[in-house]
């Protein structure tokens, strides 16, 4: 069993392609909720939502988020009469946020709701919340401390981050699971996603970094980090703002005595000596599904070979 921990579109792929080589019910994919707010009287889970779409083959590619073939009618409707719609919700979209905020409103957990959905749709890994609590991303900017989706979405990740905080990850519990599932896996995948406001929400929550250090399981990591650059996303820019280089090993050395191993793209061979964890070498962008098949082939070899 594998148990992957993952944010949205980067470790969306690469969960993506673990869940077509194991054999199903062998991953489980544990999801941030730091990213989660509420929006329009609407319980938003994007990190889930992008890992249940693109599980269920039902992602866009061209926007990178959402659904395939949606419309915006509602969007569209809500801007000309004046509210809110920096915050883009498509209409098949729309559906989902509605019956999620209706069943967590009758006191059903988000991971129950979760794991419903995907059976719905056909998924056969498990897409788990790291946890059922309530758990949010903030971010210390030059105009104080920020919500994550109004920094992110509503001001494009514009304003400089100084520090990050995880509200509630104090008093959060792992989600029904999250934990034995740690301490049984063959292995523990962290995949390429924002350190900062992909994984370390789901570290920040004590039971889950605690089971962590404690498995028996290989702990392997992927880079979000290619040649300086961050495949999507603001994570070198973010890498930058909080003094640390933008590059790989950076990454790597985030991460500590968590990971086992370290898989770079070969464009960074030669800059990761001196690392405590064992390195290895394979491409690493993902752009088509032959490529992420092949990227969670090497993880699951790095899990296999000591």
């Amino acid at each position: 069993m594998i148990v992957a921990l993952s944010g949205g579109i980067g470790g969306a792929k690469l969960a993506l392609g673990l869940s077509r080589i194991l054999p199903p019910g062998e991953l489980i994919v544990v999801a941030n909720v730091g990213d989660d707010f509420e929006h329009l009287g609407l319980a938003i889970s994007p990190d889930i939502d992008t890992l249940t779409y693109t599980l269920a083959g039902l992602d866009n590619p061209e926007l990178g988020w959402g659904r395939r073939d949606e419309s915006w009618a509602f969007m569209e409707t809500l801007a000309a009469l004046g509210g809110a719609s920096w915050f883009r919700l498509g209409d098949r979209d729309l559906a989902l946020h509605a019956l999620r905020t209706e069943r967590l409103r009758a006191g059903e957990k988000l991971s129950a709701i979760t794991a419903d959905i995907a059976a719905r749709l056909g998924i056969v890994a498990q897409i788990v919340p790291a946890t059922d609590d309530t758990l949010r991303t903030q971010l210390l900017t030059g105009e104080g401390w920020m919500d994550f989706q109004p920094w992110f979405v509503g001001r494009r990740a514009a304003p400089a981050v100084r520090a990050l905080r995880y509200v509630g990850a104090e008093s959060a519990v792992p989600a029904p699971g999250v934990a034995e599932a740690i301490a049984r896996a063959d292995a523990v995948v962290i995949c390429p996603s924002n350190p900062f406001i992909s994984i370390e929400p789901i570290l920040a929550v004590a039971g889950i970094r605690r089971a962590l250090e404690l498995t028996r399981a290989r702990v392997i990591a992927v880079t979000p980090i290619i040649a300086g650059r961050a495949v999507k996303g603001p994570t070198a820019k973010m890498m930058e703002e909080l003094g640390m280089p933008p590059t790989a090993s950076a990454v790597a050395q985030r991460y500590g005595t968590l990971i086992d191993v370290f898989i770079a793209d070969a464009a960074d061979a030669g800059t990761l000596d001196g690392l405590a964890c064992e390195v290895r070498f394979a491409p690493t962008l993902m752009t088509t599904l032959a490529e992420k098949e092949a990227l969670a082939r090497c993880v699951l070899r790095a899990a296999e070979q000591r």
